[in-house]
């Protein structure tokens, strides 16, 4: 007999994550938001409810104050208990690959680089202890270049063979610990900041089975409107966003090109601006699911990533994450917001999922 969220939300994948990471990164620092804990975090997930459907997980950031990189194994059972506790699995997780967290360039020199590759082995490790403590069913390990589009501007050529040199290490690293890495598409990545550059790196270091794409809604907009890379734009620079055909035009040509490497989605909204808080660089601007001025139709525009070019629903992500980065303390605090963006991550479940 079916119960009455059932009959309404029918489907149970993919899976339905809140990454923790909005409460670390853009905070601290001068006149900025202080981070906000882990467990509180987990806490406001695990609270959140539309139609008796809850979030299923959480995405974390290895980087303290939430989970060191350097964790022992008794402070992972500790992590895994925390989140068992509420109900939730952790699914994807991000390695701490920039210099200011203990990594390094991934263009940089070989000091540089085996820093990077250090903190990937490292998320790797803890990575397969989660998975050992039955908290972690599926998810992949992210990362991105560690550098900024100027420096990378610098030499493209060059910069782009070693990042896709140092990716390659990567893998062979993840392949050591059956783990998939996810390469971030955010335009504040050289070498990663337009879509081109991303498919072009992707298919240099040619490891589909270790290392993928991470699509992000609010950053792959971006991607079509040519920010940090104007001659990769799918969209004029003064375009009428209630010209719903022709953005969906301009989606189709992106995810044709990306969808195959796409193995980490991000469900998120964007004003079409750029942002940045704290030491994080400029980036998609993250807003709340149904704020003024959001490009996106979230539940249709996920589509474009969520079924291949015949409609049919893909079922190769496992789970989907909403990244809300840089939302203010004041609004992450409020338990109409994690139920606003449930309810968002559902209408995608709803509209592109499937049961199992």
């Amino acid at each position: 007999m079916s119960t009455a969220n059932e009959t309404l939300h029918p489907n149970n994948f993919p899976k339905l994550h809140n990454a923790a990471w909005p409460g670390v990164v853009g905070k601290g620092g001068e006149d900025n938001d202080p981070p906000i804990e882990l467990d509180t975090l987990l806490d406001l997930t695990a609270a959140a409810e539309v139609d008796g459907r809850k979030f299923d997980g959480v995405d974390l950031f290895l980087f303290d104050p939430h989970v060191s990189i350097d964790a022992t194994d008794a402070e992972l059972e500790s992590l895994a208990e925390r989140v068992r506790s509420r109900g939730l699995v952790i699914g994807s997780v991000v390695a701490p690959v920039w210099p200011p967290t203990g990594g390094g360039s991934a263009a940089g020199g070989p000091e540089e680089v085996e820093l990077f590759l250090t903190q990937v082995r490292k998320a790797c490790e803890i990575g397969r202890k989660l998975r050992e403590l039955s908290i972690r069913p599926y998810g992949v390990i992210r990362i991105d270049s560690a550098m900024g589009p100027a420096d990378w501007a610098k030499d493209p050529e060059a910069n782009q063979s070693r990042i896709a040199d140092t990716f390659k290490a990567a893998a062979d690293i993840a392949e050591e610990y059956n783990e998939q890495l996810a390469a971030e598409g955010e335009i504040c990545w050289g070498g990663m900041h337009s879509w081109r550059h991303m498919v072009d790196l992707l298919e240099r270091v040619g490891r589909p089975e270790r290392l993928g794409f991470q699509a992000d809604m609010a950053h792959t907009l971006l991607y079509l409107m040519g920010y940090n890379s104007p001659e990769d734009a799918l969209l004029p620079e003064d375009f009428d966003w209630s010209d719903t055909a022709k953005k969906q035009e301009a989606l189709k040509k992106l995810t044709h090109a990306l969808r195959p490497w796409t193995i980490d989605f991000h469900v998120a909204q964007n004003d079409g601006t750029v942002h940045g808080t704290g030491s994080h660089d400029k980036t998609g601007r993250h807003c709340l699911p149904d704020a003024p001025g959001g490009k996106l139709d979230i539940a249709t525009d996920a589509g474009f990533w969520l079924r291949d070019e015949h409609g049919d629903v893909l079922k190769t992500i496992r789970h989907i994450c909403w990244d809300g980065c840089m939302f203010p303390n004041s609004v992450m605090h409020k338990s109409d917001t994690w139920n606003s963006i449930l309810a968002a991550m559902l209408s995608v479940q709803d509209a592109h999922g499937w049961q199992e």
